[in-house]
């Protein structure tokens, strides 16, 4: 089983954000709509396959480490609040991995 840790996690969400941000500088539309349009199958036109592809891809893994970023925070907030037991929180600054 791969374990991704929070800078790992970080590190993917900013190569993707600066990926997708080329592209909407270069094609003028943020990536959620592009994404959609392509899901669609609407921007297919074969001269911009390969950008839309790797604008697709890296979409897809932004999308994909938010929602593990969240997922990872989510729990350690469970875990601090079970261990705090209504006193202040101790946020142990060590990072912690998670399953991926």
């Amino acid at each position: 089983m791969t374990s991704f840790t929070i800078t790992e996690i970080l590190d993917d969400l900013r190569a993707a954000d600066e990926t997708t941000r080329r592209f909407e500088r270069r094609y003028w539309l943020s990536s959620a709509d592009f994404y959609t349009l392509y899901q669609q199958g609407l921007l297919d036109d074969g001269e911009h396959t390969e950008d839309f592809a790797m604008w697709s891809a890296f979409y897809e893994i932004k999308q994909d480490r938010e929602l593990t970023l969240k997922k990872l925070s989510d729990e350690r907030v469970k875990r601090l609040r079970r261990q705090a037991r209504g006193g202040s929180l101790q946020i142990d600054p060590r990072e912690p991995a998670t399953p991926g």
